[in-house]
């Protein structure tokens, strides 16, 4: 059996999600097709039972010792070819589910990092988290439920030959009943799909709640407003609960019908196969296996309901994958190249450049993270980096050689060291001059276990500031062409400020580095500072002549002081 998951998931089809299931099906062909096998087989051998057991009855009916040992026989190889075909269908059952819950996963993860900053500002974070938490299953069910799907079909047809082969009229009686209880259950499928849909929405809409409780626990505490928001969260959790009885009451009512329906064509022909017993018209053993028959047709039965309920659930899970699929970054890239040089906006007329420590102060925060963004390619702009327009490059080029960092990013759980180097490529020596540089030398020295120690989701054990500090130290430590630090400095202390100013300086000597702030202690440590109001320069300079001869920049730099 392959391993899973594959290097290569593959393109998929995204037009509808019926189109994804089947695009799903296609590239686990093989395995599908092994397994629906062992599955006929399974049910087969299953459908040759009650045949086989009424032959036997016959036989001691008619005191016919050799035909009893040898229908004895035939039961007992049944037997093991259902046991062997059982346990090869269930292992076949599971590699179809695993892979393709793994290839949606591995689709919907490489489309989140193709996607980056898109992401989040289409799909909230629920709907995201709702693709692994259940979609995957969903979808890797309509997978498994092929295999018992086919082979209950097989079972059904085989049953209605024998039957028609034994007695016409009980023949037919199954031949029309099975159609007629599939088309029973029909009117059910659609408002189970509705309502299946309104319930992961709602579920999806209640961990996006949940995520952004639990992300702003703290200022929610500072203003008072916990009980608020968990009243809130409360109402939605009931919301998503009666949603989840609104399902479940067609899903009674399916499971119900499995019952019911299957039972009242068993009680119709074993009736009517009993008044041919009694009248001669079959044996006693046939009316055994009439009835074994109608016994044996609960299960196959009960599959294609199954069947229909699973990939009712696949088609809706598949809905939201296609919908992530389906979104298309705000940036793209070219296939162009450049030797690097003045990075170039024009819209605001900032250049940064090459090998310099430049700042950016903005009149307005906003201002400084908008040319940040087009600088970095992350919000389209005339951008030139080297005199090559930054949209033509390939947009893999692009995020190796332009760093952006800001505030918004996060430590990641896992051990501090790899968190800190996340290509795996920096010395030791690199990690720890980076950290010098951030000033968070003392944060490591506090753990226990050093760089190796493990960091929790989101960096939580740590302080703003040590999280700012950190996130400053991962950023050096990639060591990109071009570095763009938004506020790298606002959560730290004025002495570890200063420090830090400086020692950036060091650090980044020959690199080309542009830090997005207002603070006069980084100011004063920078080769060039470029004064930005209203989304365009206004003034160039040191920072000591800007501030004898550009009030606003002043105003801005200190905070309207004196």
């Amino acid at each position: 059996m392959r391993s899973l998951p594959q290097a290569d998931p593959g393109t998929p089809d995204i037009r509808t999600p019926t189109r994804y299931l089947l695009w799903t099906a296609r590239r686990q062909a093989g395995a599908l097709a092994v397994g629906i096998s062992f599955a006929i087989l399974w049910w087969f051998a299953q459908a040759l039972m009650p045949f086989v057991l009424g032959k036997g009855i016959d036989a001691v009916t008619g005191k016919h010792t050799d035909d009893l040992m040898t229908w004895s026989a035939v039961l007992f190889g049944l037997g093991l070819v259902q046991a062997y075909a059982g346990i090869m269908r269930h292992r076949m059952a599971v590699y179809n589910w695993l892979a393709a819950a793994y290839r949606t996963v591995q689709v919907t993860t490489r489309q989140a990092t193709r996607l980056g900053a898109t992401l989040p500002k289409r799909l909230s974070t629920g709907e995201v988290v709702s693709v692994g938490n259940s979609d995957i299953a969903h979808i890797g069910n309509s997978m498994d439920i092929l295999l018992r799907g086919v082979g209950s079909v097989v079972a059904i047809v085989t049953v209605t030959v024998i039957l028609i082969s034994t007695s016409l009229e009980l023949g037919l009686m199954v031949l029309v009943g099975v159609p007629l209880m599939a088309i029973a259950v029909g009117p059910l499928l659609r408002p189970l799909h509705k309502r299946q849909q309104a319930h992961r929405e709602l579920q999806g809409e209640l961990s996006t709640r949940a995520a952004d409780i639990v992300a702003g626990l703290r200022v929610l505490r500072g203003i008072g407003g916990e009980e608020v928001f968990a009243d809130r969260y409360r109402e939605e959790s009931q919301r998503v609960r009666h949603a989840g009885v609104r399902v479940a009451g067609v899903e009674s009512m399916l499971e119900g019908a499995q019952i019911l329906l299957p039972g009242v064509l068993i009680a119709i022909v074993t009736g009517i196969g009993a008044s041919f017993a009694v009248g001669g018209q079959i044996t006693t053993g046939q009316l055994v296996a009439f009835y074994g028959y109608a016994v044996f047709l609960i299960g196959p039965m009960r599959t294609l309901t199954e069947a229909a309920d699973k990939l009712t659930k696949g088609h809706v899970a598949a809905r939201r994958v296609v919908r992530i699929l389906s979104i298309e970054p705000e940036v793209s890239g070219g296939e162009e190249s450049s030797h690097g040089g003045l990075l170039h906006d024009a819209a605001s007329g900032v250049t940064v450049r090459p090998g310099t420590l430049t700042a950016l102060a903005g009149g307005t925060p906003e201002d400084a993270i908008a040319i940040a963004d087009r600088l970095g390619r992350y919000s389209e702009g005339e951008v030139s980096f080297g005199g090559t327009d930054l949209a033509t490059l390939p947009l893999a080029e692009v995020r190796s050689r332009v760093l952006v960092a800001d505030n918004n990013a996060r430590l990641f759980a896992g051990r501090l060291r790899d968190e800190l180097d996340v290509r795996g490529e920096a010395s030791a020596e690199a990690v720890r001059q980076a950290l010098h540089a951030a000033c968070a030398e003392d944060i490591v020295e506090a753990l226990p276990d050093g760089l190796d120690a493990h960091v929790a989701e989101a960096g939580r054990e740590f302080s703003g500031g040590q999280q700012q500090r950190l996130r400053l130290a991962r950023a050096l430590v990639a060591d990109p062409e071009v570095l763009i630090l938004v506020e790298p400095t606002s959560a730290v202390d004025a002495h570890s400020e200063a420090r830090i100013a400086e020692r950036l300086a060091k650090a980044r000597a020959g690199r080309t580095t542009l830090v997005c702030t207002t603070s006069p202690l980084v100011l004063d440590r920078t080769d060039h500072v470029i004064y930005v109001e209203d989304g365009r320069v206004r003034a160039e300079g040191a920072h000591r002549d800007l501030l004898a001869t550009e009030p606003a920049y002043a105003a801005t730099v200190t905070r309207g002081e004196d």
